[in-house]
């Protein structure tokens, strides 16, 4: 699939891709497999043989000198991958849980507590959309969750009859962290990206995704699509894991960004996430995702994800959630925003490259059929399974 979007490594690095520190995973037809990857100027350069996973590779103490090393394989260049002609990218991640934050900000909270109170009917939302706009969005506004200030309009808003079960993860103590994906299931950039065949009203969620290693320290971070069946969940909460954990549906990538002295966790609380959405039918849709508008610190969402009571001994990703929700119109007046097959999605920051998919049914996406054992067998086959 790669190829026939015609990306280059210039569209999909970051803008210091020559000093970042990136690490990936690709499909090596030379490697006859998958291989660990880290990036220098336009190479690619195999870690696989000191580490066969990205799990293993980000537990390490001495992770940058590792991929500092001076006696790495080159696999090829970047754009080789690009064009299928030395193999394919993969999503970034392979043994971690891939976890999720939902209702992390405060202004796209007032979209899902229309999900719930359409049913999951698109053509509702409008009207409802115009009853709670003006009662949720102004006490919403600026409001930090769990705060004793959230807590008094948790309080007001109970009084006015508009709680919501959304209303609660979002403001209240405790987030909502919930399974996104299983590990080894999630695409990568240039990859189709599933849509459950069920679905009506659905979108993009461009999200910045932390890599965070067994102990609980972050050690970098990625570009993520947590595509949200807007018309599913919106029926039932009930209904989350049908609604987000389907084939094709999690997208990852291009690259890991590790932490160091020119790129931390402040910098992940700045980012601006940019969001395009080219149709086959000359729809276009522009949007970001702004981080510094988040209701939780991205270091409280990672103590909830994992802690003395949740253990991840293979590391785990975390999407942050979104401050994006599409209101505009496609398909006619109050209907709005739903994906069509052959969707082209661009996620970018200036600072983790570009993410780019194209929209399909779950049921028309290869199927998922490399997992855990797999990836040990093929390992194993290569001499190289000791290392995991």
């Amino acid at each position: 699939m790669t190829a026939t979007l015609g990306l280059t490594a210039t569209d999909i690095l970051p803008e210091a891709a020559e000093t970042a520190a990136l690490v990936g995973r690709v499909w090596s037809r030379e490697a006859g497999g998958p291989c660990v990857v880290v990036l220098r100027g336009a190479q690619l350069f195999d870690l696989t043989p000191v580490c066969p996973t990205m799990a293993g590779l980000l537990e390490r103490s001495d992770l940058h000198e590792v991929i500092g090393g001076a006696d790495l394989a080159p696999l090829g260049s970047l754009d080789d991958f690009l064009t299928g002609a030395s193999g394919h990218l993969l999503a970034p991640v392979d043994l971690q849980a891939v976890k999720a934050a939902g209702v992390t900000f405060a202004e796209s909270m007032l979209e899902r507590v229309i999900e719930e109170q359409a049913g999951g009917n698109a053509a509702k939302a409008r009207e409802i959309r115009g009853k709670l706009a003006p009662i949720i969005g102004e006490n919403l506004k600026d409001l930090k969750a769990g705060s004793d200030e959230a807590a008094r309009v948790k309080a007001l808003l109970q009084e006015m009859g508009v709680w919501s079960q959304y209303l609660e993860v979002g403001i209240g103590p405790d987030a909502e962290i919930f399974t996104k994906a299983q590990p080894m299931s999630s695409v990568g950039c240039g990859d189709r990206i599933g849509i459950h065949p069920i679905s009506e009203w659905n979108n993009p969620e461009p999200e910045v995704v932390l890599v965070v290693r067994s102990d609980g320290t972050t050690v970098g971070a990625t570009l993520g699509n947590d595509v949200n069946l807007r018309d599913v969940e919106g029926r039932s909460a009930l209904l989350l894991g049908k609604a987000k954990d389907n084939n094709a549906s999690c997208s990852i990538g291009p690259f890991i960004r590790l932490f160091d002295d020119d790129f931390t966790m402040a910098h992940v609380e700045h980012l601006v996430l940019e969001l395009r959405v080219e149709g086959q039918d000359g729809f276009v849709m522009t949007g970001d995702s702004r981080m510094e508008a988040i209701s939780r610190p991205p270091s409280d969402l990672v103590g909830q994800m994992l802690n003395r009571s949740h253990q991840y001994p293979d590391g785990a990703v975390l999407f942050l959630g979104t401050l994006f929700a599409p209101v505009q119109d496609r398909r006619g007046e109050g209907q709005g925003f739903t994906h069509e097959i052959g969707d082209r999605v661009e996620i970018a920051a200036p600072e983790l490259g570009r993410l780019v998919n194209i929209v399909d049914r779950c049921d028309a996406c290869p199927e998922w059929d490399f997992g855990t054992r797999a990836l040990v067998a093929n390992l194993a086959e290569r001499g190289l399974a000791a290392g995991i």
